[in-house]
C-alpha cells in the first residue's frame, strides 16, 4: 500500500505518554512496516521524550520531535506535519499515543486515501464504527459535538472531530496551515473545514474507538469550549456563502 501512496509518516503527538508510547511504536511499526513514525513530545516531565529517544535509537523508522513545552495538540500536529512536508513526505496520519486509535486500522484508512480521497477520516459514527469503554456521558458529548458541527458549518462528515485520519501533502498545502490557531477536537473540525471549502474529497472509514486505559485523559472543559466557539464563529461567518448556492 504504501508503494502505491508514496512515504507514510504518522504523527503521534506525546504529553505524559511514557506507559504507553513503547506498544504504540511498536503496533505502528507492525501494522504498517514500510512507514515512518514520528513522535512529537511536548517536552514531557515523566520522561516520554527520553523512551522516545530510544525508540528512535533502535530504529532508523522512528523520528523524535522536542519541543519546549506543552502547546496544545494542534500546535504538535502542525510541528509535525510541517517537519513531514519538509522531509518530502507524502501521506500524513494523525494517530493518538494513548492507544484509542488502533494502528492495526492504519491499513484500511491507507486504502481508502489510495482510492482517491485527499483525507481520510476514521469514523466512529458512521455504519460499523463503534466506541469502547466510554462512559455515557462522552459519548453524548461527542455526537452532539458531531450534529452541531453538520448544522452550523454544512459539511458532510458524521466525525469531523476525529483524530486518527491520514493527509495527501498535497492537501495540507492547499488547505494552509499559517493561520492554524485552533486545538483539541477544534482542530481536527477547522481541518476536516478547510479541505471541504477547498472541493476536496473527504472520505470516513469505520473504526473502534478504545478508550485509554493507562494514563490521563487531556479533554477538559477549555477545549470544549472552544470548539463551541470557534464553530459557532465559523457557521454564522460562512451562513451567507451557503445561503448563495443553488438548490
Amino acid at each position: 500500500m504504501e508503494r502505491m501512496l508514496g512515504r507514510v509518516l504518522v504523527i503521534v503527538p506525546t504529553y505524559n505518554e511514557r506507559e504507553n508510547l513503547p506498544a504504540i511504536a511498536e503496533r505502528v511499526r507492525a501494522a504498517v512496516p514500510e512507514a515512518h513514525l514520528l513522535i512529537a513530545d511536548d517536552n514531557s516531565p515523566d520522561g516520554t521524550g527520553a523512551v522516545a529517544d530510544e525508540l528512535a535509537a533502535g530504529d532508523d523508522h522512528v523520528h523524535v520531535l522536542h519541543r519546549p513545552g506543552k502547546q496544545g495538540l494542534g500546535a504538535a500536529y502542525i510541528a509535525g506535519f510541517r517537519w513531514g512536508l519538509e522531509e518530502g513526505f507524502d501521506v500524513l496520519v494523525e494517530m493518538d499515543a494513548d492507544g484509542s486509535h488502533q494502528p492495526e486500522e492504519l491499513p484500511k484508512l491507507l486504502e481508502a486515501l489510495a482510492d482517491g480521497a485527499d483525507l481520510v477520516i476514521g469514523s466512529r459514527w458512521v455504519p460499523g464504527g463503534k466506541v469502547v469503554n466510554w462512559p455515557g456521558s462522552r459519548e453524548f458529548l461527542s455526537r452532539g459535538a458531531n450534529v452541531y458541527t453538520r448544522m452550523m458549518l454544512g459539511v458532510p462528515v458524521r466525525d469531523a472531530t476525529a483524530g486518527f485520519r491520514v493527509y495527501r501533502a498535497g492537501t495540507l498545502e492547499k488547505i494552509g496551515l499559517d493561520d492554524v490557531e485552533s486545538q483539541g477536537y477544534c482542530f481536527q473540525v477547522d481541518l476536516t473545514l478547510r479541505t471541504v471549502r477547498n472541493g476536496l474529497r473527504v472520505a470516513e472509514v469505520p473504526i473502534t474507538f478504545v478508550d485509554r486505559t493507562v494514563g490521563a485523559s487531556k479533554m477538559n472543559r477549555a477545549i470544549v469550549g472552544e470548539a463551541l466557539w470557534r464553530v459557532t464563529l465559523w457557521g454564522f461567518s460562512g451562513l451567507p456563502q451557503r445561503l448563495r448556492r443553488p438548490r
